[in-house]
C-alpha cells in the first residue's frame, strides 16, 4: 500500500486520490500513512480525496465528509456537525479531591458519584462541554477528567437508520 501511495506521487498531483489507504496495514504502518497523508494535504496543498469504510482513518484525515447511500448524496460537510446532529450526548468521569457536596449542574445528569469520583452525561445540543466543567470546576476541586463521546461507528450507523438507508 505504501509503495502505491508513493508511485501515485510521482507526478506531484493537485488531487490524490485513495482507495482503502490503510487497509491490511499493521498498526504503526497506518499511523505513518495517515501522518503522510496529513503532512502532504498540509506542506503541498494537494486535496485528498479518500474512499473508506474505515473510520479511524475518517476521523484522522477529514475535516469534511461526503457520505453516500444507494447511490444518492446523504450528507456533505464536517464530522463534528455529524456528530452535533446524530449523537450529541457526552459522557465525563470526573475525578476529584474528596467532598461530600452533592454535584448539581443544569441539564446534567449525575449518572453516579462518591466522595472523589463522578460520572456524568449530557447533550452538547443543550450545555456546552466547556461550561459543564467550569460550572463543576466551582463545585469540587477537579484532579483528573475524561469525557467520552459515541464512537464514530455508532455515530455514522445512527443517520443511516434515522434516513433508513441499510
Amino acid at each position: 500500500m505504501r509503495a502505491e501511495i508513493a508511485a501515485s506521487l510521482l507526478h506531484k498531483p493537485k488531487i490524490l486520490f485513495l482507495d482503502e489507504p490503510t487497509i491490511g496495514l499493521d498498526a504503526v504502518s497506518k499511523i505513518a500513512v495517515r501522518k503522510f497523508v496529513k503532512d502532504l494535504n498540509k506542506e503541498n496543498g494537494t486535496t485528498v480525496i479518500l474512499t473508506t469504510h474505515d473510520m479511524q482513518d475518517i476521523e484522522a484525515l477529514t475535516n469534511r465528509v461526503i457520505l453516500i447511500g444507494k447511490g444518492c448524496k446523504l450528507y456533505d460537510g464536517a464530522l463534528t456537525d455529524i456528530r452535533k446532529q446524530y449523537s450529541p450526548r457526552f459522557i465525563l468521569s470526573v475525578q476529584y479531591e474528596y467532598t461530600d457536596k452533592k454535584i448539581s449542574i443544569p441539564n446534567v445528569e449525575t449518572v453516579e458519584q462518591n466522595e472523589q469520583r463522578a460520572i456524568l452525561k449530557f447533550n452538547s445540543n443543550i450545555i456546552k462541554l466547556q461550561d459543564v466543567i467550569s460550572l463543576l470546576a466551582t463545585q469540587v476541586h477537579i484532579v483528573d477528567i475524561q469525557v467520552e463521546s459515541s464512537p464514530i461507528e455508532e455515530v455514522i450507523a445512527k443517520m443511516y437508520t434515522d434516513l433508513n438507508i441499510e
